[in-house]
């Protein structure tokens, strides 16, 4: 996803900003098994991209809070507390 996230840095040259790129990755990086059945028609089938593109888009948008070793270890440290 970093790497992804520092290509859409060169989107003035590319082309690729983050929505382009959500487009084009976003179907690899969120198989969805439902998708690739026969029960899935193609207004369905685009629909269920279209959010997959969504939620891509804004994790190339957010990388660095997302991936950042802060949260980590936010997560790792408050993971066995219960309030």
């Amino acid at each position: 996803m970093r790497h992804l996230a520092r290509l859409a840095d060169y989107c003035s040259i590319t082309n690729m900003h983050t929505k382009n790129l959500a487009i084009v990755w976003a179907p690899n990086l969120l198989r969805s098994k439902q998708i690739e059945s026969a029960c899935f028609s193609g207004t369905a089938a685009f629909m269920e991209v279209r959010i997959q593109s969504v939620v891509v888009e804004f994790i190339l948008n957010h990388v660095d809070v997302l991936f950042s070793s802060k949260l980590s270890s936010v997560i790792r440290d408050g993971a066995g507390e219960c309030s």
